[in-house]
């Protein structure tokens, strides 16, 4: 008998890579799964008003859409197109969510870039990604979007994020209303981290978890430090604390499974899926339902 799937469930589509939306669909629905983590890539395959379409025919809860930001370049051609890039992405977000079954959440993932080529201003860099957020807000707010900022493990710091911590992620986020820029919460980014619990207690005062992703931290870290990513009870991390953490300041929401693996990408993609499945309810000890808080 298979396991059923958790109700805050969502299936990140990142973990099944290979899959179109249609398929990334089929598979969640099969699983029984409710929701979906959304990424561009996939949903500009089958065009923007198809992707919608298809979505409202799923039945299917959106959980966030992945992803916008790389906004570190300084002025010029570039960091021009990449806001008008992130303006698109906020279109596609509040579309996708519009078009999910209720409880879909309005969310643009955000990974702030990393440093600028031939550049080692670190400083300089987050500073362009709070100029960018300001610059952004506006058109968030006007489409009922809510930004937000996620930070990655500090391996990332170079090439891909320069906010490394859930802290600098909310006093990035601390200018804006948090219905307009929030936080992500992902485990394999932020699990390190002392100042992790004080921190979440932050975000759930100021009301600003976003999502809440879930993966494991794998060691040895692969030659692609991106794909060092597991399945939850694979890896080194406790997913009991922080999950009781998160649910305990607030955050009401579908909890993302979200796995960049090679081996987990070149395993037949169901069986992927019911892996996921079984260890969500194995190893994330997040509240099944919770009253609407926000």
């Amino acid at each position: 008998m298979s396991t059923p799937a958790h109700a805050r469930l969502s299936l990140n589509q990142a973990t099944v890579r290979s899959a179109t939306l249609a398929e990334a669909i089929d598979l969640a629905r099969a699983a029984g799964i409710g929701a979906l983590g959304t990424w561009r890539g996939p949903v500009q395959d089958v065009g923007f008003n198809e992707a919608a379409r298809m979505i409202a025919d799923s039945g299917l809860r959106v959980s966030s859409h992945c992803r916008g930001g790389f906004l570190t370049d300084p002025d010029g051609p570039a960091r021009r197109a990449a806001l008008d890039d992130n303006r698109r992405a906020i279109e596609e977000t509040a579309a996708l969510a519009a078009a999910g079954s209720a409880g879909s959440r309005a969310v643009l993932v955000l990974v702030a870039g990393g440093l600028p080529s031939d550049s080692v201003d670190l400083v300089g860099a987050r500073s362009r990604v709070a100029e960018a957020l300001d610059e952004l807000a506006p058109d968030a707010a006007a489409a009922g979007v809510q930004l937000a900022v996620e930070p990655l493990h500090p391996m990332y710091a170079a090439d891909r994020a320069v906010v490394s911590t859930l802290r600098q992620a909310l006093d990035l986020a601390a200018p804006f209303d948090p219905t307009t820029v929030g936080v992500v919460v992902d485990t394999f980014h932020v699990w390190w981290d002392p100042d992790l619990a004080d921190s979440i207690q932050r975000a759930g005062r100021e009301r600003r978890i976003a999502s809440y992703q879930v993966s494991d931290w794998l060691t040895p870290i692969a030659a692609d430090p991106l794909l060092s990513r597991g399945v939850m009870g694979d890896g080194h991390i406790d997913f009991g604390p922080v999950s009781a953490l998160v649910d305990a300041a607030g955050y009401t929401g579908d909890v993302e499974v979200e796995v960049f693996n090679q081996d987990v990408w070149d395993t037949p993609a169901a069986t992927a899926v019911a892996r996921v499945v079984r260890a969500f309810r194995a190893h994330v000890p997040v509240a099944e339902t919770l009253p609407a808080l926000r």
